[in-house]
């Protein structure tokens, strides 16, 4: 059994989203200062490095990360190559030939190398799943889709149809992952986002487990 991290290191120099708060990670209790013990407080969006989007991220009604199914987010799973695709749309999908039975869908593009070619900066141009993208996955049953950048929709999305297909067909959105470890082919998914009362998203730890984990 191997197990492959594909969720990102938060630190302050990990890329945010254009708008959002510059992640802050500060320790108020140190030992060197004659502190009993050492211990931290962080500051970010919730929608910082690998992390899921609950339907309340884009729909004014939509629920919150805490209700989010944690069967959605545990099991099989598929790593599908996307490597020379500038988007991924309908067509790039159907390609891929899945079989009738897959419901969580994780998409392996080029971003993953941005990660380690520029760890400091964002990028607009990442690739991203089109509307009609969006649909085809609602339409195959897909419950959980994840992406090797910051999210699922290009960059200024206007209106953001892309998001609001995926969300309200009930689809989990697990975005900021880094793929470029996984091969394509099929895993198991453990995908544990903080659970956090209300919340629009929330940060998770993301693995790949590689064979039987009975």
């Amino acid at each position: 059994m191997r197990i492959i991290d594909i969720s990102l290191t938060v630190d302050s120099a990990l890329p945010v989203w254009p708008g959002d708060p510059a992640i802050v990670i500060e320790r108020f209790l140190d030992i060197d200062r004659g502190d009993v013990v050492n211990a931290s407080r962080i500051g970010c969006s919730l929608h910082t490095g690998s992390h899921v989007d609950a339907p309340l991220h884009h729909l004014q009604r939509g629920e919150g990360v805490e209700a989010l199914s944690l069967s959605t987010m545990i099991g099989s799973v598929v790593v599908a190559d996307f490597e020379g695709a500038e988007a991924i749309g309908a067509r790039e999908l159907e390609a891929l030939g899945l079989g009738p039975g897959v419901e969580r869908l994780l998409c392996r593009t080029r971003n993953s190398r941005l990660w380690r070619e520029s760890p400091g900066a964002f990028r607009e141009n990442f690739v991203a799943v089109t509307p009609d993208g969006a649909r085809w996955i609602v339409e195959h049953g897909i419950r959980l889709v994840g992406v090797d950048y910051l999210s699922v929709e290009r960059f200024a999305a206007d209106p953001p149809d892309t998001h609001r297909t995926l969300l309200r067909a009930g689809v989990v959105i697990l975005e900021g992952l880094d793929l470029g470890e996984a091969a394509p082919g099929e895993y198991t998914l453990v995908c544990l986002p903080w659970k956090v009362r209300g919340a629009d998203g929330a940060p998770a730890r993301a693995v790949l487990i590689e064979g039987d984990v009975a």
